[in-house]
């Protein structure tokens, strides 16, 4: 989230930054998304490997686990 967050920040200052240059409308949001993309990629990379090692982790219980359908089912072969 924190990434996230960081990563939102890192656009809102830079289409900021371009509107006081004097860039305006729908290309001002274009070459800020490119901008921000790089620098969130060049300086936050510490983030953004926390952020993975989160996202690993969470997809690993969650395969550990067995789904609602899975049990139900499980509990139907039980029964018959």
């Amino acid at each position: 989230m924190i990434y996230s967050l960081l990563r939102l920040a890192i656009f809102i200052v830079t289409v900021g930054v371009l509107y006081l240059v004097g860039m305006g409308g729908w290309l001002v949001v274009l070459v800020a998304a490119i901008i921000a993309a790089a620098v969130s990629y060049l300086a936050l990379a510490k983030q953004r490997d926390a952020a993975a090692v989160f996202l690993e982790h969470r997809a690993a219980r969650r395969t550990r686990r067995p789904s609602t359908a899975d049990a139900d089912a499980a509990a139907e072969d039980d029964a018959s």
